[in-house]
């Protein structure tokens, strides 16, 4: 075997060697102290493999290769998303929608009062929109340390003055903790969550210490509409089948790319997508903000974090934390 091959096979167990030990790290068989024995073990049969390759011993690597296989298998057809698990109260629910000529009436609208990330009283709700009164689309976006990463929520205004949020969630368990690497290896659900602007931006700024922008998004003729139903339809699908999210593929971004992508077909690619804390340059360049000379400008006044934390009163958040902002 030539050195190049043993190179490509060398490079190959190792990838297999990473992958299969943060598999079987974030999906454990075993559980409590004996989490770490598979991954350890998987190491060890991928170091054995190298050894034997660098010795000539091909025999070793094709053995790791069939149990990379069988490890494959099992992460395809063992590990699978589900709804029936002990949620986070925050996501224990999923929003479900119907439409009846211009009604749309959704159910389990969360509408929490928080008072602290633990302290709060949980309201779910059934809500009834008039279709007919959607006038506008705002993108709110929620900062927690990295300019680069920013959580994109999108919030839908009504001419009766209520303001619908849609949000893709990662469906914690309890005791979860967040991680982006856990994002690639299926450790959450996915949940598309209808809210109140009350909840889940109020949470954001005024108890989690978030940093919140919006942007007045403009859209062509129609595509509000379509926008919004194809958020309802995406949450009603999850209820029937569930998926899990993914830090590079379902995620807040990226899911909001697809859904307009289906009213305005052929937007283009761009790493903003990727990192979200940059979308405001990607709609500046798309001509979807108006009203400031530049994104820059339009970051500038479109940040409510103070105004928001001055509010008091949860029924005057909405109308506070657009003052000043650009094409409202």
């Amino acid at each position: 075997m030539n050195l190049f091959l043993h190179v490509v096979i060398g490079l190959a167990l190792l990838a297999a060697a990473g992958w299969g030990a943060l598999a079987l790290w974030f999906q454990p068989p075993l559980r409590n102290h004996a989490r770490a024995l598979l991954p350890v073990a998987w190491l060890t049969l991928a170091a054995a493999a190298l050894v034997g390759l660098a010795l000539g011993i091909f025999q070793a690597a094709w053995l790791f290769g069939a149990l990379l296989a069988a490890l494959v298998l099992w992460w395809r057809l063992g590990v699978r998303p589900s709804n029936d698990r002990p949620w986070m109260p925050e996501v224990s629910r999923l929003t479900q929608g119907t439409v009846d000529g211009d009604l749309l009436t959704l159910r389990n609208v969360r509408n929490f009062n928080w008072r602290t990330p633990a302290d709060y009283d949980a309201r779910w709700e059934t809500r009834v929109y008039h279709l007919s009164r959607l006038e506008s689309v705002d993108l709110a976006l929620s900062y927690w340390g990295r300019p680069a990463i920013a959580h994109a929520m999108v919030s839908f205004g009504f001419s009766d003055g209520q303001h619908l949020v849609y949000s893709v969630e990662i469906r914690r368990k309890l005791n979860d903790r967040f991680s982006e690497i856990g994002g690639f290896f299926r450790q959450y659900e996915l949940a598309v969550l209808a809210s109140t602007e009350e909840d889940s931006l109020r949470v954001r700024t005024n108890v989690r210490g978030e940093d919140g922008y919006l942007y007045r998004v403009h859209m062509p003729e129609g595509a509000a509409r379509k926008l919004l139903l194809s958020y309802v339809d995406t949450a009603n699908q999850l209820i029937a089948t569930p998926r899990f999210y993914n830090t590079l593929t379902a995620n807040c971004t990226t899911i909001v790319y697809r859904l307009a992508d289906q009213i305005v077909p052929g937007l283009p690619m761009d790493y903003r997508l990727l990192l979200s804390g940059y979308l405001p340059e990607y709609l500046y360049r798309l001509d979807a903000l108006e009203g400031a000379d530049s994104p820059e400008a339009y970051r500038r006044a479109g940040r409510y974090t103070e105004r928001a934390r001055a509010t008091e009163d949860a029924a005057d958040y909405s109308r506070n934390i657009r003052i000043g902002v650009p094409g409202m």
